[in-house]
């Protein structure tokens, strides 16, 4: 290693304000130590990204960013966009000006102490480095079912996500250029990453109690992050409803079959119970095929429409630069 490489943070936050400055002084410390190993080169930076907060935390990053502009970066969305889109804003605005950037969430969950190894293995050339949870011992067992059963299921339906990994990664410049030729409204990035392709690896780690505040993905948004991954990379629910169609009409022909014969031998005092069962059943599976169809009908009309993922409000750097998009 010739000279140490630029490292950028991207710590996308909402409603953060009891546990941000903690988050700040932890990353600090650690900075610090990875410039005095020269792992990391001075102009390394660490970006909150405010999600159109509702608190004090704009106000708290702005006060960060004052006291030590020279670490210290913030980016404040225009309106609250959703966790992967601030994600996002954050990693285009800084894959000009760094040589590697790592996503982390602020409320210091991930383990800080993994970061040294993943920028050593991505001096050992690796373009993504994963964080992947290796245990979820602080997770209920409800939460730890659901999860394990996503990660699963994601995988069954073809698309190829990292298991245990959520959007504590590292990636290259050159990651992040190919990153941006990705356009689509629906963002999933843990799906989106492993698509891009060159050398990756993993670190495992383990993650920690939330240090302060309440969880921002309540059971309503992990549900609605799962349907959202699982149609935005997996066509394969289509193809359920077209086998379902087959079953139901190769099961249409046999109950045709046994009316026409109990109909034959006089057999005709059906039963009221499983005429309505019948409907009943056949009705529900027609409104959820047409429940799954709209969702892919839907994810279609907001990106033919392509409005803007997010919108930039400010952009707070050493330089005082400013930038919109």
């Amino acid at each position: 290693m010739d000279s140490p490489e630029i490292l950028y943070m991207v710590v996308p936050c909402y409603n953060e304000q009891e546990v941000l400055r903690k988050t700040a002084e932890q990353l600090r410390n650690k900075y610090n130590s990875l410039m005095a190993e020269k792992l990391i080169s001075p102009e390394s930076r660490i970006v909150f990204v405010n999600d159109g907060s509702s608190d004090q935390t704009w106000g708290i990053i702005k006060e960060l960013h004052e006291v030590c502009p020279n670490l210290f970066s913030g980016i404040d969305l225009a309106h609250n966009s959703g966790h992967q889109n601030a994600v996002l804003a954050g990693l285009m605005t800084v894959r000009e000006i760094c040589d590697m950037c790592i996503t982390m969430d602020a409320d210091l969950q991930d383990d800080i102490n993994t970061i040294d190894e993943m920028v050593k293995k991505y001096y050992e050339g690796n373009h993504v480095v994963y964080g992947v949870r290796s245990a979820r011992d602080t997770d209920t067992f409800f939460k730890k079912f659901t999860a394990e059963g996503f990660y699963k299921f994601m995988k069954v339906m073809g698309a190829d996500v990292v298991y245990n990994h959520a959007d504590f990664r590292l990636m290259s410049k050159r990651v992040l250029q190919e990153l941006a030729n990705f356009k689509e409204v629906n963002l999933f990035l843990r799906g989106m990453v492993p698509l891009i392709g060159f050398q990756s690896c993993k670190v495992y780690y383990e993650r920690h109690e939330r240090a302060a505040g309440e969880s921002k993905y309540p059971l309503k948004k992990m549900l609605s992050f799962a349907v959202n991954g699982i149609t935005s990379f997996s066509t394969k629910p289509l193809k359920l409803i077209t086998v379902l169609g087959l079953v139901m009409s190769a099961a249409s022909v046999v109950a045709f079959i046994w009316a026409f014969i109990t109909k034959l031998f006089g057999y005709t005092e059906l039963g009221w119970s499983s005429t309505m069962c019948s409907i009943w059943l056949i009705g529900g599976l027609q409104l959820f095929c047409l429940g799954i169809i709209g969702e892919y009908i839907g994810k279609i009309y907001a990106e033919v429409k392509q409005r803007p993922r997010y919108i930039i409000a400010e952009f707070l750097s050493d330089t005082n630069k400013k930038e919109e998009k």
